[in-house]
């Protein structure tokens, strides 16, 4: 596996590359965000770590600029451990966001749970198609079919939450329900996680975000994919 390390600060890369490299994971590191967006072309890693606070482009515009043109899993680390920079990243596409300090094996732990978690195999059958309520899921094309005929991509973590809520279709899913299978491992996330996720996913396939017909909320216990 390729981990690309984006951070200004050089000692931060040096720690990253020495403890990735350890664990056997291929190292790239590059210090700001434009040389990391060519790298990406160039070097197709599986796996981005990036901070945010970053010169000339910050690492908010480099995850805005990723999602653009690939889904390849974004961690982003940053002193700025606030609420508001934690829902940013995830809107902006991230998949897990660890604020500054951390515990190496924390961070060790989030890599190779996001890179379990981004791989088709997770699936129970990853050739089949999942269709509920009109909406077709395509696992091997990571994207939802609506009812219209119009194809949506999704990114990892949407694809796998929207699979996890159709198989369940009709029921009502609780956030820890959610963390542990639609995130793939048992993952300490916060209140906003899910909603951030959901209401992405509200913005493509729902005729009116505001008024969902096929994601409802169960107020103080989670979401429902309603079966009709």
């Amino acid at each position: 596996m390729r981990i690309l390390a984006v951070d200004d600060d050089r000692n931060n890369l040096k720690m990253l590359a020495f403890l990735l490299g350890e664990e056997g994971y291929e190292v790239l590191t590059t210090d700001n965000g434009k040389t990391a967006l060519d790298m990406i072309d160039t070097q197709h890693p599986d796996l981005v770590i990036l901070d945010l606070m970053m010169p000339q482009i910050d690492g908010y515009e480099v995850c805005r600029r990723i999602r653009q043109t690939t889904d390849v899993p974004i961690i982003i680390l940053s002193a700025k451990g606030e609420t508001q920079d934690k829902v940013q990243g995830l809107n902006l596409g991230a998949d897990d966001y660890l604020p500054k300090p951390f515990e190496p094996s924390e961070l060790l732990a989030r890599v190779k749970a996001v890179l379990r978690r981004s791989e088709i195999s997770t699936f129970e059958d990853p050739h089949a198609a999942v269709a509920a309520s009109g909406l077709r899921l395509d696992p091997v094309g990571n994207r939802v079919i609506l009812e219209n005929g119009r194809m949506v991509d999704l990114t990892p973590i949407e694809f796998r939450l929207l699979h996890c809520l159709m198989r369940n279709a009709g029921r009502t899913l609780t956030h820890d329900f959610l963390l542990s299978h639609a995130w793939g491992y048992e993952y300490e996330g916060y209140s906003n996680q899910i909603a951030v996720y959901v209401r992405r996913l509200r913005s493509k396939i729902e005729e009116d975000p505001a008024n969902p017909q096929y994601i409802t909320t169960v107020r103080g216990l989670g979401y429902r994919f309603e079966k009709r």
